[in-house]
């Protein structure tokens, strides 16, 4: 299965059937009159999240989506029956924008989130509506009024606890697999990765979902290698796990640039890509220690810890040191998150009592 995150797509409602012009011809009703039926109401095109989808992929086939028009309506004050509504279903996570691709219309971050995007068009009356003690044998009716139509971007933002960042070959796929059961593509030159990966660890009984994007290089937020587009992927993030090669990555021509350049490329990236991605807590981990030696390790790990002024993790996602320790340093910020999200959906109680959080003390080695 392939994965695409932005799409565009058409969508429109139903318009309203017409109304009916009609009389009553009962053999013992001496004067009859009008009878007509309204029209129905056409069908709506509504949006629902689902947990089951990760890639708007569906939508490479179909880009057009209209729903059915409201039947008209028939004699005896018979309505005309409503179009069935089209529902059309997109990941949890996916962001709703119009033809401009900025206004933002919705953004579906909940399983069974629904939103009506086209309401349909009303039925238009029968000449029953219209019958007066002046106009007593209307022959007027509705046409019905027209459904909405427009163009719209729908944009995935994958929702994760830990987004993997680093230089191309930092490790990343091979940390995701290693954590969890997901099988990205792993070779030894840059830009294996092109598309986001997501992967479920299991850290003592809890479950930490982390998403890893392809690699960032100089330049990126000018177009360089892949861009940043992928780095709407871990906006929604807890937290960022950087990764930094300790054997140097291939993604620099010059193989004496050093870890702590390896760092500072990244975050300048993050920087210009913005959307508060440099506010996020940050675990920075030194990766391929099992190819290094312990001066070497030493060495680099002081420098990478003078460049971005928080301790380093040291760890080998082939050989798992260290692995299972950068899920538990990752774990509070991610509780800390989820918390704050249940706080941030529950109304506030004045009265409630309100119970510390299991962990007040941030873990070493973060970024505030």
């Amino acid at each position: 299965m392939k994965f695409l995150d932005q799409v565009k797509i058409f969508v429109k409602s139903g318009d309203g059937g017409p109304g009916c012009v009609s009389f009553r011809r009962e053999k013992y009703i001496e004067f009859g009159g009008p009878d007509g039926g309204d029209g129905g109401r056409g069908g709506d095109i509504v949006l629902e999240a689902v947990a089951n989808l990760n890639t708007l992929i569906d939508f490479r086939y179909q880009q057009h989506f209209k729903a059915p028009r409201g039947q008209h309506g028939m004699g005896a004050n018979r309505t005309g029956k409503g179009g069935e509504s089209v529902t059309i279903k997109v990941p949890v996570g996916t962001q709703v924008l119009a033809d401009d691709q900025e206004t933002l219309l919705a953004d579906m971050t909940e399983p069974g989130q629904t939103l009506v995007l086209c309401r349909g068009g009303d039925g238009g009356p029968g000449n029953t509506r219209f019958k007066s003690s002046t106009n007593q044998a209307p022959r007027k009716f509705g046409t019905g009024w027209p459904g909405e139509e427009r163009w719209v971007w729908m944009r995935l933002k994958l929702i994760a606890d830990v987004g993997l960042v680093g230089l191309p070959n930092a490790g990343k796929s091979t940390f995701l697999a290693s954590v969890t059961r997901a099988r990205p593509r792993i070779a030894d030159y840059p830009f294996t990765t092109l598309h986001p990966n997501l992967g479920v660890a299991a850290l003592d009984e809890q479950e930490i979902i982390l998403a890893d994007i392809p690699g960032l290089i100089e330049g990126a937020h000018e177009g360089a290698g892949l861009g940043t587009r992928f780095l709407g992927h871990v906006e929604r993030c807890a937290v960022l796990l950087h990764l930094v090669d300790g054997a140097q990555s291939a993604a620099f021509e010059d193989p004496g640039v050093d870890v702590a350049e390896a760092y500072r490329v990244v975050r300048a990236e993050l920087e210009e890509y913005g959307a508060g991605l440099v506010d996020k807590p940050e675990l920075v981990a030194l990766t391929k220690a099992d190819a290094l030696s312990e001066e070497l390790i030493a060495e680099r790990k002081a420098a990478l810890e003078a460049a971005c002024g928080q301790p380093v993790a040291v760890l080998s996602s082939a050989s798992g040191q260290g692995v299972t320790e950068a899920l538990r340093q990752i774990w509070p910020a991610v509780q800390a998150h989820r918390a704050a999200l249940r706080a941030a959906e529950t109304p506030a109680d004045p009265d409630a009592d309100v119970d510390p959080p299991d962990s007040a003390e941030p873990a070493p080695g973060w970024t505030p």
